[in-house]
């Protein structure tokens, strides 16, 4: 009879139940892996048959077929070597219990018997508890979150002997640490070094970053040099609410996929790449798909400072993962989607030289100039950003006053988003809900459709904006504990949307 012994596959960041199926028969001295394993796979057969030895088992003069399937889905890395030689010592008889068909084997071999970590386990536990196994056999990893992981009973093992001992009832010390209720993760960590009661000025441009944090609605700023973009930017993070737990694993596993290390998991993630990033880089790909800033930025950040400066190409390849919240890289040998969801912040300056309308320099520029510069955001980008921000710059000798807090505004931040789950029943944000169900929850009156269609006639507003002005005003209600979208809100939405780069615009000099 085939033995089969359950695993986790990986596409991207979604998993795939794996059945590892071994067959020893009398014949020429081999083992075979067959369901598209790649080099990484094929590779285990030496590791496996070193392992193997450990408990004195003699598969001289043996075939040894290993089938992993699906077949037609291509396997890759080294998580299935657990499981192919727990198959393997179960064919030999090595284990005289049932192996249970929802308990998952997730972990490499070393030639001795160890188990070690591989690439991936992170994800691959995630996608077994929701692929309903209840029980999964893996190496030790400081970096994984066991107690994050509730439904899952996670069995940390060191060698495979302890696999073993465990299947025939054998109990195991634990090997990982237990949190107790003292020795719980703060909600928040305070990383940043940045906050807004240091920020002079810009009230205007703090008000919309909050509602931006409130409602994850994408900004772009524009100004004239040194005028305070990239530190309004820079302290954005610290007015964002800490991550759930399940934002927080989908960032772990993300970071684990694309090998970077990363601190305060509780905080949400803030990239700024340079505008000399290839399009790669920024969207993800490679031969070997992997995450792009867009998936690293995932429940967080994503700052793009002098976007302008970044390939149009480059730009015009966040379309889709701002409108849908992941990208899909298609290679030759896989497809894998991401998550992408994040908040766009874009900063730039209006026009090449950086000081149209600036009330201490004299622009230079042309209209043409000016034209082609603004040309480089198409407008289908235009329309996927919120907010557009116009800056100047701040007298510092102005008389000082009392600066809000980051804290402060992070308290009304969160307060607001509690609102925004408890009325769509799910984590997600007034941003991100699809509009069907915002206008089943908050439906505009008569008069304030009247009001929003009268001022997108005029100002040339396509239906994407005004649907993104309904969202932020949704958004600015949710601030100030309105059950329902005031004209209010509505009227500070569109003065956010309507003084940004247009404004410049009109006043650039013609030459």
């Amino acid at each position: 009879m085939t033995i089969k012994v359950t695993s986790v596959g990986l596409k991207g960041l979604e998993g795939y139940r794996v059945q590892v199926e071994v067959k020893i028969k009398t014949g020429t001295e081999s083992m075979v892996i067959v369901g598209l394993p790649d080099a990484s796979v094929k590779e285990s057969r030496e590791r496996v048959v070193a392992a193997l030895g450990h408990f004195d088992v003699d598969v001289t003069d043996q075939k040894v077929v290993v089938n992993l399937s699906p077949s037609e889905q291509k396997k890759n890395g080294p998580l299935f070597d657990l499981a192919i030689a727990i198959a393997a010592l179960k064919e030999l008889h090595m284990i005289k219990g049932e192996i249970p068909t929802d308990a998952a084997f997730i972990g490499a071999l070393s030639l001795d018997g160890t188990v070690v970590k591989a690439e991936g386990m992170l994800p691959a536990l995630i996608a077994a508890k929701g692929l309903g196994i209840k029980k999964a056999y893996l190496p030790y990893d400081p970096t994984i979150p066991i107690h994050m992981l509730q439904g899952l009973e996670c069995v940390v093992v060191q060698h495979i002997e302890e696999v073993v001992q465990h299947l025939e009832g054998q109990q195991l010390l634990p090997f990982h640490h237990t949190l107790t209720s003292n020795d719980q993760i703060p909600l928040f960590t305070n990383s940043h070094h940045k906050d807004f009661q240091h920020v002079i000025g810009h009230e205007q441009a703090k008000r919309a970053l909050e509602i931006a944090a409130a409602g994850e609605h994408n900004v772009l700023m524009s100004g004239p040099p040194g005028c305070g973009k990239s530190l309004l930017a820079e302290t954005f993070p610290s007015i964002l609410p800490t991550l759930t737990n399940q934002a927080q694993l989908e960032v772990m596993s993300l970071y684990q996929l694309a090998g970077e290390r990363r601190s305060h998991f509780q905080n949400a993630p803030y990239r700024n790449p340079h505008h000399s990033a290839s399009s790669v880089s920024i969207i993800g790909g490679g031969s070997s798909p992997r995450p792009g800033e867009i998936s690293l930025a995932h429940r967080g950040v994503l700052f793009l400072d002098e976007i302008a400066e970044f390939t149009k190409k480059t730009i015009d390849m966040l379309r889709q993962p701002l409108e849908t919240g992941q990208v899909t890289i298609s290679r030759a040998h896989s497809t894998v989607t991401y998550p992408s969801s994040f908040i766009l912040i874009g900063a730039m300056n209006p026009c090449p030289c950086g000081f149209l309308g600036s009330n201490d320099y004299y622009c230079t520029c042309s209209q043409k100039q000016i034209q082609t510069y603004r040309n480089r955001l198409s407008g289908p980008i235009f329309d996927r950003l919120d907010i557009l921000l116009s800056l100047k710059s701040i007298n510092l000798d102005q008389p000082s006053k009392i600066q809000e807090s980051s804290l402060d505004i992070r308290t009304r931040v969160e307060i607001a988003r509690q609102l925004q789950y408890r009325r769509y029943q799910s984590e997600i944000s007034n941003a991100k809900i699809p509009f069907e169900v915002m206008t089943q929850t908050s439906p505009l009156t008569r008069d304030q459709q009247k009001m929003l269609s009268s001022v997108a006639a005029k100002q040339n507003w396509s239906n994407r904006v005004q649907i993104k002005i309904i969202r932020l005003a949704r958004t600015i209600s949710d601030l100030g504990g309105e059950d329902k979208i005031t004209d209010t809100a509505i009227w500070e939405a569109m003065t956010l949307r309507r003084w940004g780069l247009h404004k410049q615009q009109a006043v650039a000099r013609e030459t």
